[in-house]
Parts: structure tokens; C-alpha cells; sequence
């Protein structure tokens, strides 16, 4: 799945096989946003990750969102999801 731009903000579900995963995930997540000064609201159950990014400051999305779904797409790519 690609990222949804709505409501000011960029949205995509993740699909994983199991919570672990999905929990690995949001940890291998973390520490981008964190060098980015960044971060995404993260939701997270068993079988999926939901990222929702947004600049609040902006008052919607901006090049940081952008960049950091990229880093993001990148992380998921790894994982094969």
C-alpha cells in the first residue's frame, strides 16, 4: 500500500503476519523520526501498523513528511511487507 494524503495529514497501514512484527516495526521506526526531530502518530495491533504524518506547525503536510515516508517505505522494504 502507498501513502493517503487526507486530512492534512499522510496515512498508511502497514500489513504484518503477527503483533511481533508490527512491534519491530514501529521500534525500527523510531529512531528515524527521532534523527529527524519528527514524529509520526504510530497505531499498532496485531497484523498491522497505522503512520499518520503531519506538521502540525504547518498546519498539514510538508517536505518533512515526505521525507521521512520515504525513510519510512525504506524501513518496511527491509522487512518485506
Amino acid at each position: 500500500m502507498t501513502w493517503i494524503e487526507r486530512d492534512k495529514a499522510l496515512h498508511r497501514e502497514v500489513k504484518t503476519p503477527d503483533f511481533v512484527t508490527a512491534f519491530t516495526l514501529v521500534a525500527a521506526i523510531t529512531p528515524l523520526a527521532e534523527q529527524a526531530g519528527h514524529h509520526p502518530d504510530l497505531e499498532l495491533g496485531w497484523g498491522y501498523v497505522r503512520v499518520k504524518l503531519t506538521t502540525h506547525d504547518a498546519g498539514g503536510v510538508t517536505e518533512k513528511d515526505h521525507a521521512l515516508a520515504k525513510q519510512i517505505d525504506g524501513v518496511v522494504a527491509k522487512f518485506g511487507l
